[in-house]
């Protein structure tokens, strides 16, 4: 409780914004859509979102910069005294009945909240610190959708009533109240920089530069991004085909759309909670496509045709596709916040906000033309089949959702143990140099993958670039590039200089760099390192700030993935092929999990030792050190 205390006044604060956002939105689809021709209600509706969303557009670059010149929470206070001017060009819009000054309110609402969103959420770290960012981020999307809810129920009853009085009563209450609120935040704030342009276009393409610093987090933005496109296009296309196709009131829509708001909020809960406890982003693909086979099901599905209870049973879809969808979204909003450094969170949401603003008013546009050239039906169709195949996308294109996937399976046949593993947890200013032996194939993926917090780079031949399946995984992993060392006479002699002088610069600039000390999978249940040099070499240069970490892994010797029985390594992918089919075909069920044992061993002060014997002597002792525990021979299929 003590964190959700915290946050509470910004909760609050944001709750009521999301609110009046969402009753005037209401009021606009339901009272002034029906002032123009039928046929033009739903541009109308796709007229107001874009209104409310063209801001983020254009002035998200200057939000981002705003946090420079004054605190954020002065920012928030100012956004909320002007709310109450803007509800008075509301009230007075229907009070004309004119549509053009209804659609204005809408505008100024869009510039106000577009230009203390990144403030608002900027708080988060600030509040909570970096422990509280994925309970902040829940919480804060759950109020927010909580507005949603009470907003669009609230509005959409009203509707039914058409009593400008209540209409004004309202606006101007939750008005008061959100800058009320305001007035009770309190925290102390951490400088922001001011390194971007207010220019929309400029600013986009230099904030999508800081972005690539953090590796993968472009994907994130895009994948959070397709999630407001999914509820925006949802959420406008619900108004025109409730009443069309299920034949529902204006009551009856609020009463789904609040029911859906109730979904995604409880969604958030859940997802700030669980993320909070264990990591949650590898299930963000898992997620996405249930909730676009889901909403193809409903594309699909004659609830037209299911008699008194059709709208109940499309609002049970539609509520389970809002509470996947809520889970899914947290992961990838904690995501921005651990990984991007506080001095630039605010450009990086303010880039974040402009990219999901252009795919609003990207799923604005596709709505119109969908449901003007087929029928709304062929909307959900659409955004199924869309949110499903960019979730997958962002699985193979993602580290840490890829790790997670790859950590299941393999786990689904292998028992791993892995025994201490604290010696990797280096103070900062140090990094590590991690040597495992060299067992089977998979025993790269199964280290990559478990291991994914510690950041490894594998230090990998560049041969395996050839391979563009192989290069782009090796490129999500940060692999570095090491020349091909098979080569002769002055080349080879050439290619070693280069390797000494990459393995250098890695450990120097505090890379955790892997390498095989082999060079090559065991054909006989042994480690043997022969006359290779990279490891001696390694231990000639090794900075004092360095930790090496042998790994001893035990349990793969016999499996199918080893070399027993073989002459030479079997090729990757068939036997990849041959893995996923025994997994389709559940035979993993039947068999026993093979236990594979995985040791850390810190050696740093042997390995400064033997630094100083010939090769072959320094190469003997890493081989006595691994071979010190016989591997028993394990037979299976997998």
């Amino acid at each position: 409780m003590k964190n959700i205390r915290q946050f509470l006044s910004l909760y609050i604060t944001n709750i009521f914004g999301v609110m009046n956002d969402n009753v005037l939105k209401a009021l606009i689809c339901f009272v002034a859509a029906t002032w123009v021709a039928k046929e033009y209600s739903t541009l109308v509706v796709s007229i107001m979102a874009a209104a409310m969303v063209m801001p983020y557009v254009f002035l998200s670059p200057l939000a981002g910069k705003l946090p420079h010149f004054w605190r954020k929470q002065q920012i928030i206070r100012v956004a909320k005294i002007c709310e109450l001017p803007i509800m008075l060009v509301a009230v007075l819009g229907f009070y004309f009945e004119n549509i053009w000054i209804a659609l204005t309110a809408s505008l100024l609402m869009g510039l106000q909240s577009a230009l203390y969103s990144p403030a608002k959420y900027g708080l988060i770290k600030d509040i909570g610190g970096e422990e509280g960012i994925s309970m902040g981020m829940g919480g804060m999307e759950a109020f927010a959708f909580l507005g949603t809810l009470v907003g669009t129920f609230v509005g959409s009853v009203m509707s039914d009533h058409h009593s400008l009085t209540l209409y004004a009563i309202v606006l101007f209450s939750i008005a008061a109240l959100g800058l009320l609120s305001s007035l009770t935040i309190r925290t102390e704030e951490n400088k922001t920089a001011e390194e971007s342009s207010a220019n929309p276009i400029k600013f986009l393409r230099e904030s999508a530069a800081i972005s690539r610093k953090y590796k993968g987090l472009g994907h994130v933005i895009m994948l959070l991004s397709l999630f407001w496109w999914f509820c925006a296009s949802v959420q406008m296309i619900l108004i025109t085909h409730c009443e069309e196709h299920l034949g529902m009131s204006n009551t009856q829509t609020g009463y789904l759309l609040a029911s859906m708001a109730i979904g995604i909020t409880v969604g958030c809960l859940l997802g700030g909670k669980l993320n909070h406890s264990r990591y949650m982003l590898g299930t963000v693909p898992r997620l996405g496509v249930l909730a676009g086979v889901l909403m193809i099901i409903v594309s699909i599905l004659p609830f037209n045709e299911m008699g008194d209870y059709k709208g109940l049973y499309f609002g049970i879809f539609m509520t389970i596709i809002a509470i996947t969808v809520g889970i899914f979204k947290i992961p990838l909003d904690a995501e921005i916040q651990k990984r991007v450094a506080t001095s630039e969170l605010n450009i990086i949401l303010a880039y974040f906000n402009l990219v999901s603003f252009i795919f609003i008013l990207a799923a604005s546009a596709t709505n119109v033309l969908i449901a003007n050239l087929l029928s709304s039906t062929y909307v959900f169709l659409f955004d199924g089949i869309l949110l499903a195949a960019w979730t997958i996308y962002f699985m193979f294109n993602y580290k840490g959702s890829l790790c997670y996937r790859v950590s299941k399976i393999i786990h689904l046949h292998y028992d791993v143990k892995m025994e201490n593993k604290e010696v990797l947890d280096v103070p900062a200013g140090q990094n590590l140099l991690i040597l495992p032996m060299h067992r089977a194939l998979i025993d790269p993926l199964i280290l990559f993958a478990d291991l994914y917090d510690y950041k490894l780079q594998p230090m990998v031949d560049a041969r395996f670039w050839k391979n563009k399946f192989m290069g782009h995984v090796l490129n999500l992993f940060d692999a570095v590039q090491v020349p091909d060392l098979r080569r002769g006479g002055r080349e080879g002699v050439e290619q070693v200089q280069k390797l000494d002088g990459i393995v250098q610069t890695q450990l120097e600039n505090g890379a955790n760099i892997l390498f095989y000390p082999s060079g090559h999978i065991t054909l006989d249940g042994k480690e043997t390192i022969g006359n290779r040099r990279m490891a001696y070499n390694a231990s000639k240069i090794l900075p004092d700030h360095t930790r090496v970490v042998a790994i001893e892994i035990h349990g793969l010797w016999g499996s199918r993935w080893s070399n027993y029985g073989r002459t030479r390594t079997a090729p990757m992918v068939p036997m990849l092929v041959k893995s996923l089919k025994f997994l389709a075909m559940l035979r993993f069920l039947f068999v026993p999990k093979r236990k594979v044992n995985i040791r850390f061993t810190d050696i740093t002060s042997d390995f400064r030792a033997w630094s100083s014997l010939p090769r072959q002597q320094f190469n003997a002792k890493m081989e006595e050190f691994y071979n010190r525990e016989e591997d028993g021979l394990v037979m299976t299929k997998i």
